[in-house]
């Protein structure tokens, strides 16, 4: 038996992980879009959100092709690369923030 496998259920933690990650990204994303929106903040200020809903959405749907690999990644004891999904999370976070921060500035700007 190879010592690097644990039976445990480290890729189903990993999975559920992304989800509430990429679903955060989602709802905060899209809340802080109606905000603004309902807000009267400039229109300008929503664009930012919708590349964070856009990768929320791609991640999201990218769950099932991560969590086969890292199924293969843990029973082949191979190391598992995940840099394209944490790149889209961060670009997605970033912005989200940068929305969340046009939407202030907007309201100052009043």
């Amino acid at each position: 038996m190879n010592r690097l496998w644990d039976a445990g259920l480290q890729s189903e933690r990993t999975r559920l992980a992304w989800v509430r990650t990429t679903a955060m990204l989602a709802v905060t994303s899209l809340a802080g879009a109606g905000v603004a929106l309902r807000a009267g903040t400039p229109a300008v200020a929503i664009i930012p959100f919708v590349p964070a809903v856009f990768c929320a959405v791609l991640l999201l749907t990218h769950t099932g092709i991560r969590y086969r690999r890292a199924q293969e990644a843990l029973h082949g004891s191979r190391p598992l690369d995940n840099r394209a999904d944490a790149l889209i999370a961060w670009f997605g976070t970033l912005a989200a923030v940068a929305g969340a921060a046009a939407f202030v500035l907007g309201r100052f700007g009043r």
